[in-house]
């Protein structure tokens, strides 16, 4: 609280200071006690606030961005630190010859000299730091720390007798490259990442951490004070692959502000003197050859009211603005008053007028926003089909015994090539971890995690379904839905033990549901490499030329359950459907009908066909030679073995007719038997037994 009380009168205490920082949109965390300032022994108690500043606002990551932000809410007036001159003697030549070869990475560089004298820092400094959860080193380091923390801004300080000559480059590192960092760590460069380097070498890896080589010590007697602003891509891509997180990173990251740098060097410069350990050499060098175009967005005071749903005065916009660092210009607007605003560069979350309405939201309080609904000009839009494909598959399911899944839509990229080895998975730019470094091609990886975990809790049979996306190269984002059954086909019950599940429960299930959308299913031998030969089928719904591929279900392979680490042998059987296939509109078309009037007539057909033909193609076959009267086909029985060929089967089939308007005669069932005879026999060479 000292700290921030040096540059801005705070009329309360810490805890209504909490309290307001609250209203203006801020997290506070803890309020702890924090011993007096030493200079000011008999001043107010101090105290250090623990704020959440969100990766939105890291003008906020420093005491000066929060002391703009009360000076505003309280009305007072911001006190800058205080810096050296601002300007060099312009006759001065160069005193550090600075090169930027990668403008795009380091659009600004600045630095200049300073000799110091290195020892331990006053208290009040090593105070502040240690309240900031940064550990004192040296009078020169601590300075530059200081100033990140003060004014949002990373320096770093090189040993000027430690760099091969004065002279600093800012480019991208060369293959092979390495830099010994200041934890002591050998680092591996690559040449998308930046590097400040002398004459020679790389000496710090840019915007993250400074080298070993140069480090600031005991003997240093003159320093080259850097301030730059790096791309936050370039930086978060670096730290991310040398698995290197620091105060400096976080900042670059989240945006720093562009006109800093040499104000933070003034900045250091001061505190150098004002602490005794050195003075400025030199003029400051600052190499910035494409300064960007400053932004100016229009807010106009009506948009104002009816985005906040309040009248909010307008003699209270323009100096909050202002207060707040913008530079707001009156404009004239047919719809009433407006202000063109200048963003200042320290704002980079500030893009478009909402977000100004937000900050004049902010200040002028949430609490004071009104609770009310907003009008609505037109009716909602109708909700999409999917949602209602949806809920009745989950209805279907869990009337099924299943239990619905939801897990995550990253998964890690040996997991999604096991699945789905095509080539065509879409991997993320800067994953959080390799357990989440692509996209799901499938929702198989995380449903069997899904099981694996259950079974891990002594939950033996699992039954479960999710319903997601899957994303892939080639179709991109697709709806689908994953099934998995492990442990028992039928619950054990005293008259007979549980029968393990197998195939035959998984493709009774996908039937059921496909029947609940007024499909029929068929399944077919498949090739998929992750599904246990002999027990796996692809799946297909429609008849005859109508048939689309749905998709495969089968036995997972051991291989791949024991990887993800499910406990035990036993099999998992999944199955993974396009949810394209499953429209509604032959379910809409479903109507009841009324009870048969007239008899049915069955006949039982046993005949010889060859073994690998599909189920499905003899029903069509049936279907398209028996006629309308025909209303139901069920195979009864299949045989091998003695009295039949090799390669052959004697397939029994239930043919059921009826007529709706008369009862059918012998003749007439008969006469559509042997059609349906025939065609088998031309179709399938299939022979009457």
């Amino acid at each position: 609280m000292s700290w921030l009380r040096e540059l801005v009168d705070v009329p309360v205490g810490v805890d209504e200071l909490a309290d307001r920082l609250t209203m203006c949109g801020f997290e506070v965390g803890a309020v702890e006690p924090w011993p007096a300032d030493p200079r000011t022994p008999d001043g107010p108690p101090d105290a250090v606030l623990d704020l959440e500043i969100t990766t939105n606002r890291p003008d906020c990551l420093s005491v000066l961005g929060i002391a703009r932000e009360v000076a505003t809410a309280y009305g007072t007036e911001l006190r800058m630190p205080p810096a050296t001159a601002a300007e060099p003697d312009p006759g001065a030549g160069d005193a550090i010859a600075i090169t930027i070869e990668d403008p795009d990475l380091c659009p600004r560089y600045a630095g200049a000299l300073a000799q110091v004298t290195v020892g331990p820092s006053p208290p009040w400094l090593a105070r502040r730091l240690e309240a900031a959860d940064v550990r004192p080193i040296n009078n020169v380091v601590d300075v530059t720390n200081y100033v990140m923390l003060e004014l949002g801004h990373p320096m770093h300080a090189f040993d000027l007798d430690r760099l091969a000559g004065p002279e600093i480059r800012v480019r991208r590192a060369r293959a092979g490259e390495t830099v010994r960092t200041l934890d002591g760590v050998d680092r591996t460069l690559v040449p998308d990442m930046l590097a400040i380097a002398d004459a020679e070498r790389p000496q710090a890896v840019a915007g993250i951490m400074g080298g070993a080589a140069s480090e600031v010590g005991p003997g240093t007697r003159t320093i080259v004070l850097e301030a730059a602003w790096f791309d936050p891509l370039s930086v978060r891509r670096t730290s991310r692959r040398l698995g290197l997180a620091t105060d400096a990173s976080y900042r670059f990251e989240r945006g720093a502000d562009v006109a800093a740098p040499p104000a933070a060097i003034r900045r250091a410069h001061r505190l150098l003197a004002d602490i005794g350990a050195g003075t400025p050499r030199g003029p400051l060098v600052d190499r910035f050859p494409a300064p960007p175009a400053p932004v100016e967005i229009r807010l106009r005071h009506a948009r104002l009211g009816r985005v906040l749903g309040q009248t909010i005065e307008e003699g209270f916009v323009a100096p909050a603005l202002a207060s707040l660092g913008f530079e707001p210009t009156p404009a004239a607007e047919d719809d009433g008053p407006a202000w063109r605003v200048r963003v200042p560069t320290f704002r980079v979350d500030v893009k478009r007028e909402e977000d100004l309405i937000e900050e004049v939201a902010r200040h002028h309080g949430y609490d004071e926003i009104p609770t009310t609904f907003p009008a609505l000009t037109r009716p909602a839009p109708a909700p999409g089909a999917w949602r209602a494909r949806d809920r009745l598959v989950r209805r279907l399911l869990t009337g099924a015994g299943f239990s619905e899944a939801v897990t995550y839509g990253f998964v890690d990229e040996a997991a999604a090539r096991a699945v789905h080895p095509a080539g065509d998975v879409v991997a993320l730019r800067n994953p959080l971890s390799e357990r989440g470094a692509v996209l799901r091609p499938s929702l198989i990886p995380g449903l069997v995690d899904a099981v694996v975990h259950n079974r891990r809790r002594e939950r033996h049979d699992v039954r479960l379904f999710e319903i997601g996306s899957r994303f892939r190269q080639g179709d991109g984002e697709t709806p689908a839905l994953a099934v998995a059954i492990a442990g028992a086909g039928t619950a054990a019950h005293w008259s007979a033990p549980a029968r393990p599940a197998d195939l035959f429960d998984l493709t009774g299930v996908i039937a059921r549901l496909c029947s609940g959308f007024g499909l029929e299913a068929s399944f077919e031998p498949a090739s998929a490499g992750q599904l246990v030969a002999g027990r796996r089928a692809r799946v297909h719904v429609g008849t005859g030329g109508d048939r689309a591929v749905l998709g495969e279900a089968g036995q997972l392979d051991p291989a791949l359950t024991g990887a993800r680490g499910m406990p035990g042998s036993d099999p998992v059987y999944v199955a993974e459907l396009d949810l394209r296939r499953l429209g509604l509109g032959a379910f809409d078309r479903l109507r009841a009908a009324p009870v048969p009037r007239h008899p049915s007539v069955t006949r039982d057909l046993s005949v010889e066909i060859d073994d690998a033909l599909p189920a499905a193609q003899v029903r069509d076959t049936i279907r398209a030679a028996a006629g309308p009267t025909l209303v139901e086909v069920v195979e009864v029985d299949r045989y091998t073995g003695s009295g039949v060929a090799a390669g052959a089967v004697s397939l029994s089939v239930r043919l059921t007719f009826r007529a709706p308007d008369r009862t059918l005669t012998d003749t007439e069932v008969q006469r559509s038997t042997d059609a349906v005879l025939q065609a088998l026999a031309e179709a399938h060479h299939a022979r009457q037994r």
